[in-house]
């Protein structure tokens, strides 16, 4: 389908991002946040919880919400950790208790360990019928790595965290998924072996979902540069892995694309790839991007974009159906220039490139939000 011109479409949907407040408002805030999604076309957002203080009891929540709910231009809804102090370890926070004021429930930032302690987890989460939404990652593979074990890392002498780290632990939480019957959501995933897990569970019954992000369907380790703009967790992978996840996202397997948006400073972000901390911006290139790499070029409908930024992380979150709408004008074009982002974080691998695709108005709950 050829499209040109302003199209209107349901407000996008973004199940992963960090807007840093409170405890790490340099880095930013939930207005800046908020203002920077709401210019992207975004009407609803869900918060990981590495915040200080962290949201595991209903004061600590308190005390996010509370600022929601002052500064907040969209919807935007903080999932609870899973242990207390989000340490990814230790005692659950009280699950029953915030159930009814969250989401899902997650560490993200921390794979859980100790398999115990997430089969418990899953066990309370599934009794009240929410969702844990997990990152996935094994402490003991990780070695000291801060990008892909590849071709830049071998070239460069850079110390590499290898596949089997992510998708060794995708594969533990779909086995007790299936064993306690709770509604699991993978994070980010970036590697092959964690799509073709995530087919088979699928294809078996288990209740799993899962998201990528743009960078990783749109690079590959041989395009990195020794420059903290590229360093993230996970790290973008090799061309047989973003290939693996384009089909993904093609046959159904992955569910949704997040933006996995982590705002740093840019003194954090300037120490190169051994150093820098790990993450990068994302929700006001997310679209563009999608659309002129994967739609423009005929490798993804329009249409599916649209689930995928849109109406299938509504539904795994199970968001109530409201009428928020965003037009964009597909016949934009404009270079990424981080100068001009509206987050407070700049820290970008696509800077310099080419784009089709701006959002001009975001109608939310039926007011104007950004636009005219």
């Amino acid at each position: 389908m050829s499209l040109s011109g302003q199209i209107r479409i349901p407000a996008l949907v973004d199940l992963h991002v960090h807007f840093r407040e409170p405890g790490f408002a340099y880095k930013e805030t939930i207005y800046t946040g908020s203002h920077a999604a709401a210019c992207a076309g975004y009407s609803d957002v869900f918060t990981m919880p590495n915040v200080i203080p962290a949201p595991d009891s209903l004061d600590h929540l308190s005390a996010q919400t509370a600022i929601i709910a002052r500064d907040s231009r969209i919807g935007i809804h903080p999932f609870a950790s899973i242990t207390l102090g989000q340490k990814g370890e230790g005692e659950l926070v009280n699950i029953e208790e915030l159930s009814a004021y969250v989401p899902g429930f997650s560490d993200d930032g921390r794979g859980i360990q100790d398999a115990g302690l997430m089969r418990a987890a899953m066990e309370r989460i599934a009794a009240v019928d929410s969702i844990i939404v997990e990152h996935c990652e094994v402490n003991s593979l990780l070695r000291g790595g801060y990008i892909h074990d590849g071709v830049y890392a071998r070239e460069h002498g850079h110390r590499g965290i290898c596949s089997e780290s992510e998708w060794k632990e995708v594969e533990r939480n779909i086995r007790l998924s299936a064993e306690t019957g709770c509604r699991l959501h993978v994070c980010h995933i970036s590697t092959k072996e964690s799509v073709q897990l995530i087919r088979d569970a699928k294809a078996s019954g288990v209740r799993v979902t899962t998201e990528t992000a743009p960078h990783y369907l749109l690079l590959n380790d041989t395009m990195l540069q020794e420059d903290g703009c590229w360093k993230m967790n996970p790290p973008i992978r090799s061309k047989a892995d973003q290939e693996a996840l384009l089909e993904g996202i093609l046959d159904g397997t992955i569910d949704v694309i997040a933006t996995d948006h982590a705002p740093h400073s840019a003194e954090e972000k300037s120490r190169g790839l051994a150093d820098s901390a790990f993450g990068i911006v994302g929700i006001e290139t997310a679209f563009p991007l999608l659309y002129t790499y994967l739609v423009k070029r005929g490798r993804l409908s329009f249409d599916r974009l649209v689930e995928l930024m849109s109406s299938r992380g509504r539904e795994i979150m199970r968001l109530p159906k409201e009428e928020n709408w965003a037009t964009f004008d597909l016949d934009a074009h404009y270079t990424i220039d981080p100068a001009l982002f509206v987050s407070k974080g700049h820290s970008t691998p696509f800077a310099g490139w080419e784009v089709y695709g701006r959002c001009i108005r975001n109608e939310y709950r039926g007011k104007i939000v950004y636009g005219v």
